[in-house]
């Protein structure tokens, strides 16, 4: 007998499955895809493959989201991966087993394994889900690339001994990989806990360094503008006052070019001749008669 013919929304999701397929991968036109992949799971309309329902139509959704994952990885927007997803399947309890699967291996992948961690929880404590074939898998990679990672490793041990899907065997086997892994955990944090104490010591002494440093730095500029008073101190300050009156007068209130401003600017000169050599003199002394 020949199998039964496809509703007319799954035959489109189906075209358009394939359409998306073949972008992806002959076309490595991954934007596309995506569009694809988006009209495809809209065709099927809401609840496809929630609940009971064609075998053929849930089978198509998840083959859309599956090589929509894929395409949206490729042009790295893997960040927009599970929003993307669960506009489709609305809860994480109804991501098919393929799809939760991508999802946590891909956030794996790029190092985000706690996004998925309510999401493989929810899934993983739905009793439909654990009827399921793929359960075990599952719960075996929510395991090993959410949990033990995050280092949630009195949660991980939890999920094992209340799994029944694993018998006595499988639970030792697992109970000794997460202590194995505990173990490694608390390695890792005594080395970098030694590490941040030698880069603190290290940091400190170079701050002892610095600070002796900017110490005799101050001491030195102190001294130097010391001398520079005590020299300062001799200078004619006066006729350099008077110097900087008559400039003032000059620049502002006279017109230099007026014969009648010639007195104030050859006295100017005067002055600053005066002042000039009472700075760059070997010695300076105060005058004697102003």
């Amino acid at each position: 007998s020949e199998p039964p013919a496809w509703p007319p929304a799954s035959a489109q999701a189906a075209s358009l499955l394939e359409e998306a397929a073949d972008l992806l991968v002959l076309h490595r036109d991954f934007a596309a895809a995506v569009e694809r992949c988006e009209a495809g799971c809209d065709s099927l309309g809401p609840g496809t493959g929630t609940g009971p329902g064609p075998e053929s139509s849930a089978e198509v959704k998840c083959s859309l989201c599956v090589v929509g994952i894929q395409a949206l990885a490729e042009m790295n927007r893997w960040r927009e991966v599970l929003s993307w997803v669960l506009q489709y399947y609305h809860v994480p309890e109804h991501l098919p087993p393929k799809v939760l699967e991508l999802c946590i291996l891909l956030y794996s992948k790029v190092r985000e394994p706690q996004v998925m961690l309510e999401v493989g929880s929810s899934w993983l404590r739905d009793q439909t889900n654990k009827s399921l074939p793929e359960y075990g898998s599952l719960l075996e990679l929510y395991l090993l690339h959410v949990l033990l990672p995050l280092g949630r490793f009195e949660g991980a041990e939890e999920l094992v001994r209340g799994c029944d899907v694993f018998d006595s065997e499988q639970q030792l086997a697992f109970l000794g990989t997460i202590c194995e892994s505990r173990c490694q955990w608390t390695q890792r944090e005594e080395m970098h806990s030694a590490a941040e104490e030698q880069q603190d010591a290290a940091t400190e002494t170079v701050l002892g360094a610095l600070s002796r440093k900017l110490l005799t730095m101050l001491t030195l500029l102190r001294r130097a503008l010391r001398s520079m008073s005590s020299h300062f101190y001799l200078l004619p300050y006066k006729k350099m006052l008077l110097a900087t009156f008559l400039l003032y007068l000059v620049v502002v209130r006279l017109d230099p070019a007026s014969p009648t401003s010639l007195p104030f600017i050859y006295k100017l000169v005067q002055l600053f001749r005066q002042a000039w050599a009472a700075v760059f003199s070997p010695i300076h002394r105060p005058p004697i008669q102003d």
